[in-house]
């Protein structure tokens, strides 16, 4: 080990920038894409301050109540580490959101009684760019390709050769009011988006609040996720392409209210070759006098596939899903007759065992074209709704999340 000997100067100027709060702007890749030079924080936000700028050396938050201003990115093999109750008012006098690229990690750990909690103090869905991680996991874009470029205004390439890649860890973490426009506000962020994740992330105990895209994300990748919740968010409670292919996933809940499209939304980028996810326990519920983004849509299915999309789902408990209009709602959409021939047809797409109640044309799948034999199901009583932790970390101003599994 060397050791340097520091001036009195020195200690002090070092210690002087350890006691404040340092805040670096970043081109967040929407701006004028002026270049600006990385820099860090202070190494400890101890229970108040701000979190903005590229963050190049690990960090440490502890809890307390902080202001997340613009996009804070974390490289150069840095760690952002949250503790339990910590508490982010985002910014939205500009674009925010947390991203962290393929050389940085989060370690963020709530616990049920103290998440960390990420939200807006306007409580407007669309407030901000929610969470972002990239990782190194392989993928299988658009004509096979194994890399793409990511679609949340940041420009960066994914997709890599590690199936275990780590990202971090996220456990009892709360995004609310999320999916922010970006450029020419045909595109949106979604309120956590995993660009290639591997399966050495852990991803758990985790809720998306209120969004105006989807709620969580998947662009290839091999991670998977446990405990997760969708509540309210505009789009697709979960949705995923470029062959995400996570294989230990388990109690996945959406409650789709006001304003929602499908509750999942599954392709895998027209890629014939692919391995199909797996998901055990699903509860998706559409709230009465839920209505598409778009009128007259028929995005109103509970779980469309499409392109390729593949899926083994297993105890699938689906509630609420009503026609509308002239657009007819399935427990199950299939959108072309590849993805039928090459995934339904070879056992890459189960949905089973399933019930599916209150809700329009039982007992068949959906089809957007002429079938090659539909298919049909029975509900299942043993299957039950999703069983979740109670506590804080679903609990947004009052409102407990987890009551529609009661």
């Amino acid at each position: 080990m060397k050791r340097r000997v520091l001036s009195l100067l020195s200690l002090t100027a070092v210690l002087t920038l350890a006691l404040n709060s340092c805040t670096i702007d970043v081109n967040d890749g929407l701006g004028d894409g002026t270049p600006v030079t990385p820099g860090t924080t202070e190494s400890v936000l101890s229970g108040s301050g701000t979190l903005s700028g590229t963050i190049t050396k690990d960090i440490l938050i502890k809890k307390g109540n902080y202001t997340l201003d613009g996009i804070v990115k974390i490289t150069n093999n840095a760690t952002i580490t949250i503790e339990a109750g910590a508490t982010f008012n985002v910014s939205t006098t500009k674009t925010s959101g947390l991203v962290v690229l393929q050389d940085g990690k989060i370690n963020a750990v709530g616990t049920a009684s103290e998440p960390i909690v990420f939200t807006t103090a306007t409580k407007t869905p669309g407030d901000w760019g929610g969470i972002t991680l990239y990782g190194s996991a392989p993928i299988k874009a658009i004509n096979g390709n194994t890399q793409a470029l990511s679609e949340d205004g940041n420009n960066v390439y994914y997709g890599g050769s590690d199936a275990n890649s780590n990202s971090g860890t996220m456990k009892f973490v709360r995004v609310e009011y999320a999916g922010k426009k970006i450029g020419d506000g045909t595109s949106e962020t979604n309120s956590m988006t995993f660009y290639a994740v591997g399966a050495g992330t852990t991803l758990e105990n985790l809720v998306t609040y209120k969004g105006t895209d989807d709620g969580y994300e998947f662009f290839g990748g091999t991670v998977s996720a446990k405990n997760i919740i969708s509540y309210g968010n505009y789009d697709d409670s979960f949705d995923w392409q470029d062959a995400w292919s996570g294989q230990n996933n388990t109690n996945w809940y959406a409650f789709q209210t006001g304003v929602g499209n499908f509750g999942m939304e599954i392709e895998a980028s027209s890629n014939i070759d692919n391995v199909a996810p797996k998901i055990s326990n699903i509860t998706l519920i559409r709230d009465a006098n839920t209505n598409p983004e778009v009128a007259n849509s028929p995005e109103i299915s509970a779980i469309q596939f499409k392109k390729q999309g593949t899926g083994i789902f297993s105890n699938v408990y689906i509630s609420g899903y009503k026609n509308i209009g002239t657009q007819k709602a399935y427990s199950v959409l299939i959108q072309d007759a590849p993805t039928e021939t090459s995934q339904v047809n070879t056992n890459k797409v189960s949905v089973a065992p399933m019930t599916y109640l209150n809700s329009d044309n039982p007992g068949v799948w959906g089809y957007a074209f002429t079938p090659n034999g539909g298919k049909v199901f029975t509900n299942t009583s043993t299957v039950t709704k999703v069983s979740l932790t109670p506590g804080a970390w679903a609990t947004v101003d009052g409102v407990n999340l987890l009551a529609g599994l009661q």
